[in-house]
């Protein structure tokens, strides 16, 4: 196990009716920008929480944060923060809300030129506005970590960023919130949640890592077993307050303790939302079969590992059961309603052509051994077809 350093603030506040202890949360006088997206929210009862929770505040709102929040939206929000002289930001939906909020608390705080250069030039965040979050979907993990991915809509770019200053002070996860989610959200939410892991869990390592692969397989078990379940009973709290707590879970630090991980599925994933819209998700279940494909004899150990310990399978052949288990892996994120080729989406070579251009003009060595490239990632995307 590699050395590692773990510090995690977030305060963590599960169950049911849990919604209205924000008021404890935030501190007295301050005046609250209330962030959301569409108006789920004010269908499935969250919203009226939300209002009832912060009676005793001053407080806007700003709607309209989209699935893959674009940074021309946010900067609308700092505008507003920097008029009305904001105090708080309270993030109210998913992990693009509240990746969002990570962004626009620390541009408001920015003083250095555009706050793009955040992201762009990877400057270092000073400070940041507090922020809290209520979760009403569960996939990203975002509630629990220090990190965001925001989309510059104008250049078709979407990138990550991270910072001490970017954790909530405290996420409410109320399992209850997601009983109204459609299909498809319940689907992409376990296939994000999915492959969080196995950026971690699969990637190649020489070091013992015996209780980091226990968590990651405990939570990975947990998404096989109440993944399916979640769509056939949309209303089991107990199914969805073990995939809210599962997402969590899968990355909020603690499963990647001392270990190298890989991410190449998401960053070439990003690239594919970029360009062509597609549910962060999608492009993750269409990726993340070929990184394994291709990288077969590197991954070759962790692949069987996930394999046996938790698709419980065995094969004739360490070849076969590596087969088998990227086999299972496709069948599970088809189980969960979330197509795995790029002609699912009508997408084919002109796409893959543009995805791995982007690439080789960034120059991106990706994964574990930073030995994914630009031809690499065209042999990935090209056996997803």
């Amino acid at each position: 196990m590699k050395n590692f350093n773990l510090a995690n603030p977030v305060k963590i506040i599960f169950g049911k009716d849990t919604i209205k202890d924000i008021a404890n949360e935030i501190p007295a006088g301050a005046k609250v920008l209330v962030l959301y997206g569409g108006g789920s929210i004010k269908k499935n009862g969250v919203y009226q929480q939300v209002v009832n929770a912060l009676e005793a505040f001053e407080w806007f709102q700003f709607s309209g944060i989209e699935p893959n929040p674009h940074y021309e939206t946010c900067m609308k929000a700092v505008a507003l923060i920097k008029e009305k002289k904001i105090d708080f930001v309270l993030a109210v939906g998913g992990g693009s809300v509240i990746d969002a909020a990570k962004f626009i608390v620390a541009a408001a705080c920015f003083d250095d030129g555009d706050p793009w250069q955040i992201i762009s030039k990877g400057m270092k965040i000073e400070r940041a506005m507090p922020f809290g979050a209520v979760l009403t979907l569960p996939a990203t993990g975002s509630e629990m970590n220090n990190a965001a991915v925001i989309t510059r809509a104008e250049t078709e770019d979407k990138r990550a960023f991270s910072s001490p200053h970017t954790y909530a002070k405290f996420s409410v996860l109320d399992p209850t919130a997601t009983f109204t989610l459609p299909a498809r959200q319940i689907g992409n939410g376990v296939v994000d949640t999915f492959v969080h892991i196995a950026e971690q869990y699969l990637a190649y390592r020489e070091d013992d890592t015996l209780l980091q692969d226990n968590f990651a397989e405990a939570v990975l078990k947990t998404l096989i077993v109440d993944g399916p379940k979640a769509l056939a009973t949309p209303t089991d709290y107990d199914v969805r307050a073990n995939l809210m707590w599962a997402s969590t879970w899968a990355l909020n630090g603690w499963l990647g303790c001392g270990i190298v991980q890989d991410w190449a599925t998401h960053r070439i994933g990003h690239e594919i939302t970029a360009f062509f819209g597609l549910d962060h998700a999608q492009t993750l279940a269409v990726i993340l079969p070929g990184v394994l494909t291709v990288l077969k004899e590197q991954k070759a150990r962790r692949i069987q590992l996930l394999g046996k310990e938790v698709f419980g399978l065995s094969g004739t052949s360490d070849s076969a059961l590596i087969d088998m288990t990227i086999r299972a892996v496709e069948d599970f994120f088809e189980e969960m309603g979330v197509k795995t080729h790029l002609s699912d989406y009508n997408l084919g070579d002109e796409a893959i052509e543009k995805v791995c251009e982007r690439l080789k003009e960034r120059g991106w060595k990706l994964g574990e051994c930073q030995n994914v490239d630009y031809r690499m990632a065209k042999q990935i995307l090209d056996l997803r077809k």
